[in-house]
C-alpha cells in the first residue's frame, strides 16, 4: 500500500486487508473441517461448521461498512479505490465459499447416516487444490501479486479436471449397486460444492487482477497486462 498524509486513512486500508485476511482463514478452517467431517462421519465437527458459519457473516457486514467509511470519507482513486471495490467484491465471494463450507456440513449429517463409502476418501484429495487457490488468492490481494492471481485462475483447469473423473467414480458405484445411489448422490452434492469454491477463487483471481492492472479482465488474453504493473 502507497503512505498517505493522513494516518488514519492507511490504517483503514490495512484494516480491510487485515479483515478480508481473517475471513479467508476461518473459512479454510471451515472447509477443511466440513471434509474431516464426512472422511470421520464426524457429526460434532459438521455442527460446530454450521454453528460457526455466523462469524463470516459478520466479518462481511465490517468489511462492506469499512468499505463504504473509505469510499464516502476518503474518497481514494487509482489503486485505493480499486483495492475498496475488489475488497467489496471479495468478501462477498469468500462469504460464500464458507456457504458452500456449510453445505457440505448440513449434507453430511445426511451422509453419515448411511452405510461407509470407500469413495468419501476421494474428497480430500478433490479440495486439496481449492483450498490451495484460497490461500493463494489472498495472499495475492493483500501484496498485489497479480501473477500468483493468475496463477490461481490456471489452478481451477486442474479442479475442474479431477472433479469430471470423481463424478464418473460416483457413476460407476451407482450402476453397480442401486444401494449406493443414495450415498453417492450425497458425495456427488459435496463434490459440486468443492468445485464452486475453486470457482469462487477463481472469481477473486479475476478481481485482482482488475485491481492491480486497472483492466477487466478477459480469459483469451489473461497475461497480456502483466509485466505493464
Amino acid at each position: 500500500m502507497n503512505e498517505h498524509i493522513v494516518k488514519a486513512y492507511d490504517e483503514d486500508l490495512k484494516t480491510l486487508h487485515d479483515l478480508i485476511r481473517h475471513m479467508g482463514e476461518l473459512t479454510i478452517k471451515q472447509v477443511s473441517k466440513t471434509i474431516q467431517s464426512i472422511v470421520d462421519r464426524n457429526d460434532i465437527l459438521a455442527n460446530e461448521v454450521i454453528d460457526h458459519d455466523y462469524e463470516i457473516d459478520l466479518l462481511e457486514i465490517k468489511v462492506d461498512a469499512l468499505a463504504i467509511r473509505i469510499l464516502a470519507l476518503r474518497q481514494p482513486v487509482a489503486l485505493d479505490l480499486r483495492m475498496v471495490v475488489a475488497a467489496l467484491k471479495i468478501s462477498n465471494q469468500v462469504e460464500r465459499i464458507a456457504d458452500y463450507a456449510c453445505n457440505i456440513a448440513k449434507r453430511a449429517l445426511l451422509l453419515n447416516t448411511t452405510p461407509p463409502s470407500s469413495l468419501v476418501e476421494g474428497l480430500s484429495v478433490l479440495v486439496k487444490n481449492p483450498k490451495k487457490m484460497i490461500e493463494k488468492v489472498l495472499t495475492a490481494f493483500t501484496t498485489n501479486d497479480v501473477k500468483l492471481a493468475l496463477q490461481v485462475w490456471q489452478m481451477d483447469q486442474e479442479v475442474d479436471k479431477l472433479y469430471n473423473t470423481y463424478l464418473r467414480q460416483l457413476f460407476d458405484e451407482m450402476i453397480a449397486d442401486p444401494k449406493n445411489v443414495i450415498p453417492c448422490t450425497h458425495l456427488l452434492f459435496v463434490a459440486k460444492n468443492i468445485e464452486r469454491i475453486g470457482d469462487q477463487s477463481t472469481n477473486i483471481a479475476e478481481a485482482v487482477y482488475t485491481m492491480v492492472t486497472g483492466k477487466p479482465f478477459k480469459e483469451s488474453e489473461p497475461f497480456k497486462h502483466v509485466d505493464e504493473v
